[in-house]
């Protein structure tokens, strides 16, 4: 592991002492580590710590020590196994245990104790202790008071003034330079900077204040690989990391393993412990001899790191400078926060100055809104995009700079989200390889949805970026190609080395997702109007065509049920029954395909159609024949089917046609299908219909029914035929009423589409409670 801080961004090679490169013969409690597992080092259990201070990890129940430091040996004249099982007042002495445990006791661990010890071998010795919580022990930490020179006096009025500088600062990069100057004169470090983590935890120096004649490292790049995840969440954890000597030897803890949990001690939050081996050697490459990182971190989040370097020897700031520069480091956070949330304020304003001026203009001239909205430049303008594209279903839009269709419903496709809220990436090719051919126009895309089959898409093209780096970035790749004989150790060689790096767009910010989602609720609110206004007028359309009673005829009574799919989904079933010139009845059922207000208008044309064809005195046959042609050139979104039968009421005779639709059952001491055989569906312009005869007696019934009746899922169309059939047998001495309501419930479990059914009972002029 490698880092720029306490994990450190490079020392300038030569600047000062040239370091070896020889290893320290440790070994961390997590065994040996190389670049090939140092992403995955468990840094926080090293099972040692520095030697400048010792540690004392102490039973909160007994107040005895459990685990000691080999430091305790040269600062405190006792080696750790004589320690251990130890009262603490008898290792540390009654004045400086007694104030350790009242804070414990207290729970205010969290401000360092300055002491002096009273024992035998340390008179009076000055020393900081540090308290934390460690599971069940509290850790005790002690360092002599540091002695650096070069450092200024800490002082509460001295920090006061460090923290009106910083907010006197026009900008982050102005504030983050004054930090800088300001940490370096806290604590005496040749060199400090402040570096700045990107999406992709890349890290730049965005400030420095430096001895003058250290090489400048303003500006440069350090890969992610330097920092890995679990350095930077010991960084959010514990801010401040201090390795006073790199050359230092670690001081191992006695036992290795705590003997209440048989684990390391996790020393996330120790001020002492020791750093990956890796990383000192590492250290050492860049002739650093001393190191020091402060955290910054913005509503819980790594922002970056105050990266404090020496040359030239060991160097370990007062406790007091430390906390002083810790403190510094919180305001700069804080004030950073704020910076970046003013800013981000000014840019939502202006984005929502944007988006109400395109809304405007989309809804309020009148049209599609969706073709308004493509047709207006200020759609890319609202989040600096090249290109922005829309579908509405089947229909694709576009606007600006944007690849192909494949290749933006591939972008969508990869971006989408359920509930529809923005996603979006500066990177598409790290989503889907395939993608990567387009970057030129589209490496980055943020996407929202706008409901089933809509989305909203803006894209960017790559952004080239020359960077230069601290060193080549690939190092740990390169050294692995060389093959499983070469140690992976950290790279030797900082030099300045300029890479111009592609396929990522412009990165998107919080709040050009957050306009994106405001627009989208602003179209889902329009579409939602607009749907809204087509359901009304389609239920009434639906309403007035489709009869809620059959009309009365001479020696004929006919009987209608329509039930609407679940959810009350507007369906394209339809029944009709009217009088035809010299005396004849003609009825009809037809389902149009699909649901909606789509299905509704189409249904209501056939309707109407096939009424007009009819009435002309076209045959059953010739009006499917007629209807399928108005279908095939008119209605190509859909299909449909129907039947129709013509009968003389005088007699019971007349004629059946059909297309596509599920066989009529004639009621007469029993109940049979009629052979009639239908034509293709309506609209798949092949085929013709056929007239076929039929005569209902006095008292039979015609029973005629959409797909909905009988059609099950995981069931023969055959068998649930079959069922109504013998159903309607048992059922013919029924009165119509009756009969139809019956039959509506013979074949269980209906799902998801409509269902009609219409009987015609041929009876003789006046014969009463036919309907009953």
């Amino acid at each position: 592991m490698s880092t720029p801080t306490a994990g450190g961004t490079p020392g300038p090679p030569g600047a000062a002492r040239a370091a070896g490169t020889e290893v320290d013969p440790y070994v961390p409690a997590y065994g040996p580590v190389d670049l090939t597992n140092c992403d995955r080092e468990p840094i926080h259990v090293p099972g040692a710590v520095q030697p400048h201070g010792f540690l004392l990890a102490v039973d909160r129940g007994t107040h005895e020590v459990v685990v000691a430091s080999e430091s305790t040996g040269p600062l405190l004249g006792r080696a750790p196994r004589e320690l251990l099982g130890l009262p603490l007042r008898e290792v540390l002495g009654e004045r400086t245990a007694g104030a350790v445990l009242a804070l414990d006791a207290a729970d205010q661990l969290g401000e360092p104790l300055h002491t002096a010890l009273d024992l035998a071998g340390a008179p009076g010795a000055d020393v900081d202790v540090v308290l934390h919580v460690s599971g069940e022990r509290l850790v005790v930490e002690v360092e002599p008071v540091g002695t650096s020179r070069g450092v200024q006096v800490v002082s509460y009025r001295a920090a006061r003034a460090a923290v009106t500088r910083l907010t006197e600062a026009a900008s982050v990069d102005g504030l983050s330079q004054q930090l800088a100057r300001e940490v370096r004169a806290l604590t005496g470090f040749d060199r400090v900077m402040v570096y700045r983590f990107d999406a992709q935890w890349n890290g730049e120096v965005v400030a420095e204040d430096r001895r003058e004649d250290l090489n400048a490292f303003l500006g440069l790049h350090y890969p992610a690989s330097d920092i890995p995840a679990q350095a930077r969440r010991l960084y959010t954890v514990n801010w401040t990391r201090l390795i006073a000597d790199v050359s230092y030897a670690p001081s191992r803890l006695e036992p290795l393993l705590d003997p209440g949990t048989g684990a390391p001690l996790d020393l996330s939050h120790s001020v002492l412990r020791s750093v990956s081996p890796i990383h000192v050697e590492y250290l050492k490459n860049m002739g650093v001899t001393a190191s020091m990182s402060i955290s910054l971190v913005l509503d819980g989040r790594l922002w970056g790191l105050i990266a404090c370097h020496h040359y030239s020897g060991p160097h370990r700031p007062s406790h007091d400078a430390r906390s002083a520069a810790e403190f510094l480091g919180q305001a700069a956070s804080q004030l950073i926060a704020g910076r970046e949330r003013s800013d981000e304020r000014d840019d939502a304003l202006r984005g929502q100055e944007r988006l109400a001026a395109l809304v405007a203009r989309t809804t309020g001239s009148g049209g599609d809104p969706f073709a308004n909205l493509l047709g207006d430049r200020r759609l890319l303008e609202l989040l600096g995009a090249s290109g922005a594209a829309l579908a509405d279903g089947s229909r694709l839009s576009t606007l600006g700079e944007v690849p192909g269709p494949a290749a933006l419903h591939r972008i969508s496709q990869v971006l989408a989200r359920g509930d529809g809220a923005p996603t979006f990436t500066d990177h598409l090719a790290s989503l889907d390889p395939a993608l990567e051919e387009f970057q030129q126009v589209a490496a980055g895309a943020l996407r929202v949805g706008l409901g089933v089959d809509r989305w909203l898409l803006w894209v960017r093209p790559e952004q080239q970026e020359v960077v230069d780096w601290g060193g080549d970035p690939r190092n740990k790749h390169l050294a692995a190609a060389e093959g499983p004989g070469v140690r992976l150790s950290p790279r030797k060689s900082f030099d300045k080395w300029r890479e111009v790096v592609r396929g990522r767009s412009v990165p998107w910010q919080r709040w050009e997702a957050v306009t994106a989602d405001r627009l989208r609720s602003q179209l889902t609110s329009v579409v939602l109007g607009r749907l809204h206004d087509q359901i009304a007028v389609a239920q009434s359309l639906q309403r007035a065509v489709v009869l809620e009673r059959a009309p009365r005829f001479a020696g004929l009574d006919v009987v209608a049920r329509y039930r609407p799919a679940a959810g009350s989904q507007l369906g394209g079933d339809w029944w009709d029954a009217f009088a035809l010139p010299g005396g004849r009845v003609a009825v009809v059922v037809g389902d149009v395909s699909g649901h909606g207000v789509h299905a509704a208008a189409a249904m209501a044309q056939l309707r109407t159609a096939s009424r007009a064809y009819l009435l002309e005195g076209h045959s059953p046959a010739a009006a499917l024949d007629r209807l399928d042609a108005l279908v095939a050139s008119t209605l190509t979104e859909h299909t449909a089917t129907a039947v129709v039968a013509v009968l003389d009421p005088g007699t019971g005779t007349g004629h059946v046609a059909s297309a596509g639709h599920p066989p009529p059952l004639l009621l007469h001491g029993g109940a049979e299908l009629l052979r009639v055989t239908p034509r293709p569906l309506l609209g798949v312009a092949t085929g013709r219909a056929e007239d076929v005869p039929v005569r209902v007696p006095r008292g039979g019934v015609l029973v005629l029914y959409s797909d909905g009746l009988v059609e099950r899922r995981g069931l023969p169309l055959d068998a649930t035929i079959e069922q109504l059939r013998a159903a309607a047998a048992d059922g013919a001495r029924r009165g119509s009423e009756d009969l139809a309501d019956h039959l509506m419930t013979v074949v269980p479990g209906a799902e998801g589409d409509d269902t009609t059914l219409v009987l015609v009972r041929c009876e003789p002029p006046g014969a009463p409670g036919a309907r009953g």
